[in-house]
């Protein structure tokens, strides 16, 4: 059960370790775009060449959705960046149902981990395999993999690496259970200073706060880059500057923050409480994403 390209890898590893597929179930095809063409997902998509049987339920408590997933007579349900899922569907296979999470947990349950730990300055994260129950993400624990976060990673690299991980961590998981050698544990017996939450992020949540530390800012937008980016609106017009890029530099200064500066050929910064975020690549709106430099060729502050 998956639907991005996150879940692609997992399911990729799991043929090729000759995992037998029963289905794959994914969310429904949309209209995206300006052209409202349908769209499939990235789980569909990989998944129609392979023969394999495709459910897109669009209630997962619905009878008929039940009674086709007990009918498979599957061991196992597999998950990988899906809904949450109702105890009638998690508690029908002998073996349970799991999860496989881009997190540490029981740090940073929810929708973005990936995004929460870069936003937050971590220099670590991982995945963690885990038994699906009533409540998101606190099933006990099978495996985890630790990985560490690069000063130079941004949303999409860390996504890269753990996507690859964890389809590596996802085999061994399946293989314990199949092996009856699986142990798990419950999460509240792994030691950790705090629990974070990694909530779902919406367009208010990306928008930048130059109030906030140069720091901050610039991990603020690894965090989001490429996906969902972070921006701001420029004073002088309706344009929205979405950042893609950036480094930062701590010094006084006598500037109002937010205050933008630039010598209208490569360099563009601006000011923060306590310094500047430089930016190197960003897009406004209506146009494409482009380095500074070719940016500033085009449009004078």
């Amino acid at each position: 059960m998956g639907t991005p390209s996150f879940a692609v890898e997992s399911l990729k590893q799991l043929i090729n370790d000759k995992q037998e597929i029963l289905a794959i179930i994914t969310a429904p095809d949309k209209a995206a775009g300006r052209g409202k063409k349908i769209s499939e997902s990235d789980v569909k998509i990989y998944a129609k060449n392979l023969g394999i049987k495709i459910l897109q339920p669009t209630n997962l408590k619905s009878e008929d959705f039940i009674s086709e997933l007990k009918s498979l007579n599957a061991d196992l349900f597999v998950v990988v960046a899906f809904r949450m899922l109702p105890k009638e569907v998690w508690q029908i296979p002998k073996f349970g149902t799991i999860n496989l999470h881009a997190s540490l947990l029981p740090d940073y349950r929810g929708a973005a981990p990936i995004n929460h730990a870069i936003l937050n300055g971590d220099t670590k994260t991982g995945l963690t395999t885990f038994f699906i129950n009533e409540e998101i993400d606190t099933g006990k624990v099978i495996f985890q993999e630790k990985c560490e976060i690069l000063d130079t990673d941004n949303a999409g690299s860390l996504h890269d690496k753990l996507m690859i991980l964890g389809g590596e961590l996802l085999i061994k998981t399946v293989n314990s259970i199949a092996n009856a050698t699986a142990k798990s544990i419950d999460q509240k017996s792994i030691k950790i200073e705090n629990t974070r939450q990694a909530p779902k992020l919406n367009k208010e949540f990306c928008k930048l706060d130059f109030n906030k530390s140069a720091k901050d800012l610039h991990n603020k937008v690894r965090a989001l880059s490429p996906y969902p980016t972070a921006w701001f609106d420029l004073e002088d017009s309706k344009n929205t500057i979405k950042v893609f890029e950036t480094s930062y530099e701590i010094v006084e200064h006598n500037y109002q923050t937010g205050k933008i500066i630039s010598d209208n050929k490569s360099q563009l910064k601006i000011s923060t409480k306590d310094g500047f975020l430089i930016i190197h690549e960003l897009q406004i709106s209506g146009k494409k994403r482009m380095k500074t430099k070719d940016f500033l060729n085009g449009y004078k502050f």
